[in-house]
């Protein structure tokens, strides 16, 4: 396993989070669309914020280390929702969980005027697929010294799975996020703060997808942590030809292909499942030890 030794951990906001082994980031969805889980923390149209409590309890009973919590649909063709309804959605669930869990709080947010707000509130973490492009996203993001996390992908939700390509898939996402990565810490984000994610199915195609995770190590030599995010992923239907809630088995193996070619956070919706298959590598990896 790939695990760089010049970034041996992460300044979330007040939290240092040692990156010395794989950590698990759990995916909480407070969005009704969502490609997984859309609408299953609702109940009457409306977001049940008990239910949203109670799964993110479980989830760091589980074994997350980091939660993260997403007020808008990134799925191919989501249709974007109002800056308002996104910090309606997200707010009140991050405060509790501030005030109630011992975790470090992401949210996945392009907007600038949630970035602030969830700053403010105890968030330690930024995870933007649109890697802070968004009008004001790189100064607020800078001003609130949280840990940042800047994807790849082409193209817009909307429209990004249409035609993706490339040159060569692994330089093109290794060059934009080493050079976005420049751009924001030249515009006051400081690069120890900084998480590269390769955006796994943010226009990319099958192809795309398994050579990025087979070349993973060449992202993780830039010197930056790495997110990955292959949960429950539509590659793994397109191999094994499984629906939604039957891809825990193919998840859990490309979580540990990214593990072992470096990746530092794995975001997942199967926390249990997947600190036990991490606790296994490690194991296997360290069984002198055990």
């Amino acid at each position: 396993m790939t695990r760089p030794s010049q970034r041996p951990a992460l300044q979330c906001a007040g939290r240092l989070l040692d990156l010395s082994r794989p950590r698990i980031m759990g995916i909480i969805n407070t969005t009704p669309d969502s490609f997984s889980d859309g609408g299953s923390l609702y109940r009457d149209s409306a977001l049940d914020l008990d239910r949203a409590m109670a799964r993110a309890r479980a989830q760091v009973d589980a074994g997350a280390d980091i939660l993260d919590i997403g007020g808008e649909s990134t799925r191919p063709g989501a249709s974007p929702v109002s800056s308002q309804e996104e910090i309606d959605r997200v707010l009140p669930l991050l405060e509790r969980i501030v005030a109630e869990l011992d975790v470090v709080v992401s949210v996945d947010t392009s907007n600038p005027e949630l970035m602030r707000e969830a700053a403010a509130r105890g968030a330690g973490m930024i995870n933007d697929v649109r890697a802070l492009e968004r009008d004001g996203a790189l100064a607020v993001a800078a001003e609130s010294g949280l840990a940042v996390c800047i994807m790849h992908r082409q193209g817009e939700p909307a429209t990004m799975q249409a035609a993706p390509r490339y040159e060569d898939v692994v330089t093109d996402v290794c060059d934009y996020l080493r050079q976005r990565a420049e751009d924001c810490v030249a515009g006051g984000v400081v690069r120890e703060r900084l998480v590269l994610d390769p955006g796994f199915g943010f226009g990319k195609t099958l192809q795309h997808n398994f050579a990025l995770l087979a070349g993973l190590e060449r992202l993780s030599s830039l010197g930056l942590p790495v997110l990955a995010g292959l949960s429950r992923k539509s590659m793994i239907d397109k191999v094994l030809g499984r629906p939604v809630d039957r891809r825990l088995a193919g998840s859990l193996a490309l979580a540990l292909f990214a593990a072992q070619g470096g990746a530092h956070i794995l975001r997942v919706h199967d926390v249990a499942e997947t600190h036990d298959a991490l606790a296994m590598l490690h194991a296997k990896e360290h069984w002198e030890t055990l």
